[in-house]
């Protein structure tokens, strides 16, 4: 005899929040505007490229995007540890602006809003950790944290720490590539935390001899005959979102 299939119904939940409550992991989505013309329409503003070129003094070369990043936290999520961003982008020159916009509201500290290491961006480019260590949770996600302000000779009574509890959906915060960020656990019952990370570098990067080992750029690197700084970026994975007008 034929047992009967037993029909089971999901219900389909936000992305960041499915219900479920037990080992519950942070999402990350690379590269969402790949997939989605509304993201990219956002990524590739010309207006947002332009703010961040003015920011970051690259008027006269131009601004591209390097990548982006969904990240959703769903409830009982555990925290992100600090870290930085530009050791992730092999580029020369090494400059990463990041544009972090809120796809939630950050009203309360328990769904675990961005945090910044105030002034952390002054502590040197040595890299510390890797991306194996991104989602470690001991000491609250500060291990890397500490062992950077120890190695810039900041103790951990100066380590300031500022918060964007209060940012509401659709603000955005921009920060230096170089500086320590990450955030808490989401201790809230029902509200996911959700925010989309912008990834900026200067329109005229070239891959360095790092690259080549890495599992995010090496695939562009599989010609050993080629010199890294001599392979052309391509505008299809790295969109120029700003370029100044030629005089």
């Amino acid at each position: 005899s034929k047992t009967p299939l037993k029909k089971v119904s999901y219900a389909a939940g936000p992305l960041g929040f499915s219900g479920n409550r037990q080992n519950v992991k942070v999402l990350q989505i690379i590269n969402v505007h790949k997939a989605d013309s509304v993201f990219r329409q956002l990524a590739i503003s010309p207006i947002l490229g332009r703010l961040v070129a003015a920011l970051a003094g690259w008027e006269q070369v131009g601004t591209r995007l390097a990548q982006d990043q969904v990240w959703a936290k769903p409830p009982g999520a555990p925290p992100l540890t600090f870290h930085r961003d530009d050791p992730y982008f092999m580029f020369d020159p090494p400059d990463v602006v990041t544009v972090w916009i809120a796809l939630d509201d950050m009203d309360d500290d328990r769904i675990g809003p961005l945090q910044y290491c105030v002034g952390s961006h002054q502590w040197g480019n040595g890299r510390v950790g890797s991306s194996q260590v991104f989602f470690d949770s001991r000491n609250g996600g500060r291990d890397l944290l500490l062992s950077a302000a120890a190695r810039a000779g900041v103790t951990k009574e100066a380590i300031v720490v500022e918060s964007l509890v209060g940012l509401k959906a659709g603000g955005l915060s921009i920060h230096d590539g170089r500086t320590w960020h990450g955030s808490g656990p989401n201790n809230s019952r029902d509200r996911p935390r959700r925010g989309l990370g912008l990834h900026f570098v200067p329109a005229n990067i070239r891959f360095t001899a790092a690259a080549a080992q890495s599992r995010l750029w090496r695939d562009y690197l599989r010609d050993a005959a080629e010199r890294p700084e001599d392979i052309e970026i391509p505008e299809e994975d790295f969109p120029i979102t700003w370029f100044p007008d030629p005089k």
